[in-house]
């Protein structure tokens, strides 16, 4: 088993920050996705805006885009980042719906957390608005779906 020694310890094995001072900036792109787990009528309900707190998906996306851009303060170790495209969609399934991220900038470090928190905090919003209906909704299957940028190159999840 190789080991490799963590970015996020110094040489005294004391939690830090990882410095990306040395890293060229380059284009970033991360893309991420959760899926909530519904019952069909409560999914009417969120897709046709008949539930009792209002439009779940208009809410739900611009809570995913704040989430993101207030990533850092949510996950320690992130850095703060400058993001230029945040996006969120939502797909409509049998048994749920499917939100997925896309997050976009230039720098030093990925957008992968950002992605991840946009999808989770969707989800989590969309079950806040339909909850009066339904409460064993389930947020599920939250994974990075693709990234690029940086010395790692591409990611393709499945």
């Amino acid at each position: 088993m190789v080991t490799k020694k963590s970015s996020h310890l110094d040489d005294q094995g004391n939690i830090q920050m990882v410095d990306v001072s040395d890293k060229n900036d380059t284009v970033r792109i991360a893309r991420a996705c959760a899926t909530l787990m519904a019952k069909p009528d409560t999914i009417e309900a969120i897709w046709s805006q008949a539930l009792p707190k209002g439009d779940a998906l208009t809410t739900a996306k611009i809570a995913g885009i704040q989430a993101a851009k207030h990533t850092a303060q949510l996950i320690p170790m992130c850095h703060t980042l400058h993001l230029n495209k945040v996006d969120i969609q939502f797909e409509r399934a049998s048994d749920g719906i499917v939100i997925q991220s896309e997050i976009k900038l230039t720098g030093k470090t990925g957008a992968e957390m950002e992605a991840l928190v946009a999808v989770s905090i969707a989800g989590l919003t969309l079950y806040d608005m339909a909850k009066s209906v339904q409460k064993d909704m389930v947020l599920t299957q939250t994974r990075l779906l693709y990234k690029e940028g940086g010395k790692s190159g591409v990611y393709q999840g499945v």
